[in-house]
């Protein structure tokens, strides 16, 4: 790696970082900034996964006093993220490189709008479809998960939406519930893409100590720098990668 890239990369680590800590929506930086190291887009999608996901694991550690009982539904839902993460990391392997590189617009894209929409979409599944079915939780918590393991920007508004649409719980606990379900479907997709080698270590390892930093340093800005500001930052910078990539894909 030149200076330059590593230098870019400690940066991406850094704003995605401070940007999980106050709003989520790392991957919008994180993902494309592997990119343009030069890696190629499915060893980029697994390197950033490892890359960012202790940004997730620190969000459940700080939320974990609001987790809910480990009973037979958390432990259906914990297992079925568990395989969701594994699948999407398998679908994901399975992906030709060129049919991938034409997806990511979309899903850069997809993502952003997700994200952007996230609140409404949250209150509109809760208020539309409101259901307290174990069964049903699980069920959607499989898919969504293997959406995780195949890329994973917005798996968290994603969670969430479907959290709330199945349970009574409040939002703190749903929260840290999202938090270990995105952890388990992060950690299952990761260990498929370490033993399978497509894991770019230098990459990996300097964007994971900037992101670390970052998640610290997002946490002290808390009361300086409004999580709206950083939101909309985020949803410019996710708009502007979906029109560079349409652009060096599509066109």
């Amino acid at each position: 790696m030149t200076l330059q890239t590593i230098a870019m990369l400690i940066g991406a680590g850094l704003i995605g970082g401070i940007a999980n800590a106050m709003a989520g929506g790392a991957t919008l930086i994180t993902f494309p900034a592997m990119m343009a190291a030069g890696l190629p887009p499915i060893v980029a999608n697994a390197s950033n996964a490892l890359a960012v996901v202790f940004g997730n694991v620190m969000g459940a550690w700080t939320e974990r006093h609001k987790l809910p009982a480990f009973d037979k539904a958390m432990s259906l839902a914990v297992a079925a993220a568990l395989l969701g993460g594994a699948l999407g990391a398998i679908l994901l392997l399975s992906t030709p490189e060129g049919l991938f590189e034409l997806i990511v617009p979309a899903l850069i894209g997809s993502a952003t709008l997700v994200f952007a929409f996230s609140k409404s979409i949250q209150l509109n599944v809760a208020k539309r479809w409101t259901s307290s079915s174990e069964g049903l939780r699980t069920a959607l918590v499989l898919p969504a998960a293997a959406y995780g393991g195949y890329f994973g920007a917005g798996l968290g508004v994603v969670l969430m939406a479907l959290l709330c649409a199945t349970t009574t719980w409040e939002l703190r606990t749903a929260n840290a519930v999202k938090n270990i379900l995105s952890v388990t479907a992060n950690a299952a997709a990761i260990v498929i893409f370490v033993a399978q080698g497509v894991i770019s270590w230098p990459e990996t390892l300097v964007m994971m100590a900037a992101a670390i930093v970052g998640g610290y340093l997002g946490g002290r800005a808390l009361g300086i720098v409004s999580s709206t500001t950083v939101k909309k930052a985020i949803i410019v910078v996710g708009a502007a990668m979906t029109l560079i990539y349409a652009w060096r894909y599509w066109f």
